[in-house]
């Protein structure tokens, strides 16, 4: 079994710490008790706050602690929740948190920032240089603050070297799934996800965005056309008008975008056109051929066989493993 520590954290929605305290409950437990078997958990969840005192919620709720954060000497998983958007006055408040974040990640635990959490991540600069996320309307404020993070707020989940963060309040469904597939299997995280009627986690806060395709670099000219390719691939892009706008030449910018990104540019475009597809399967029910055409394959013979290429599944057989029941059954109810 796993450790998990929940923070609790004064001001926060208390779904944000309530959620992943009860998806790793139930992890590998609840859909065995439903179905008359002997519960297998997964994780042993625990809540803590700064001083093991209870915590309040906006909303009116007191949440009382299993103990302090000092308590704990080792956890595998470490979820920091939302605490309130006055940034300045809350990271003061709680800034007796940002050396055991330091600490848990230095003895190899998962740490994640949950919305308004990725702040405290950020400020015990653990996210310096690393992909992170957080809610779509604090990203900028976020971004001006912690400029060394790279932010992608488009993003529901980011994973970046044991970092993680989730987009929004809800998104802490998602980040608790995505980490029990992750440690415990996708059977695991399916049956719990059923057995708590949730759909698996969604990674991206809107149907277009992608996951990072590149590794992770600090050229600054190859990232501005990075950033114009993923806001710009379903469109045919010449090599030459990317070399312009990173100002070098066609040669010379096919040989650095290589060596930041691992990808030749094609090469990068075709994966976030793949990136952006399994987004589309994992949550609509659109039939193939509109998918195909609205990331930029007109032919869908070819995009199916370069999906297949990429993932080792054609788009229909992707859909069927990884769209939540609802757009599965409505794709057959179409075929039907």
């Amino acid at each position: 079994m796993l450790d998990v520590t929940i923070m609790l954290l004064d001001d926060g929605l208390s779904s944000t710490a309530v959620m992943p305290a009860e998806i790793f409950h139930c992890a590998g437990a609840l859909w065995n008790e439903l179905n008359d078997k002997p519960a297998e958990p997964a994780f042993r969840v625990r809540t803590v706050s700064l001083n093991g005192s209870p915590v309040h919620s906006p909303t009116g709720f007191s949440v009382a602690p299993g103990g302090a954060i000092g308590d704990v000497d080792r956890t595998d998983i470490l979820i920091v929740p939302t605490s309130g958007l006055e940034f300045d006055g809350k990271l003061l408040e709680n800034s007796a948190l940002l050396p055991h974040l330091r600490r848990h990640y230095e003895q190899g635990a998962y740490v994640v920032g949950v919305c308004m959490g990725a702040a405290y991540l950020a400020e015990a600069g653990l996210l310096d240089g690393r992909i992170a996320t957080t809610h779509w309307a604090i990203a900028g404020a976020f971004a001006a603050r912690y400029p060394s993070v790279r932010w992608r707020p488009e993003l529901f989940v980011t994973e970046d070297s044991r970092l993680l963060c989730s987009g929004g309040v809800g998104a802490s469904i998602d980040v608790s799934l995505y980490l029990v597939e992750k440690l415990c299997g996708h059977e695991v995280a399916v049956k719990c996800a059923r057995a708590l009627l949730l759909p698996m986690p969604r990674l991206y806060q809107s149907s277009y965005a992608t996951l990072p395709v590149s590794q992770p670099h600090d050229d600054a000219r190859i990232r501005a056309v990075e950033a114009f390719l993923q806001a710009n691939f379903r469109h045919d892009i010449p090599t030459r008008s990317l070399a312009d706008r990173a100002g070098l030449g066609e040669r010379t910018f096919v040989r650095h975008f290589k060596s930041a990104t691992g990808r030749l540019p094609a090469a990068y475009l075709q994966a976030l056109r793949i990136e952006a597809a399994k987004a589309m399967l994992e949550r609509e029910a659109k039939p193939i051929q509109s998918i195909s055409s609205e990331i930029g394959y007109d032919d869908v013979s070819f995009f199916r066989a370069l999906f297949k290429r990429g993932t080792g599944m054609t788009p229909a057989e992707y859909r069927r493993h990884f769209a939540p029941l609802s757009v599965r059954g409505n794709a057959a109810a179409e075929r039907g």
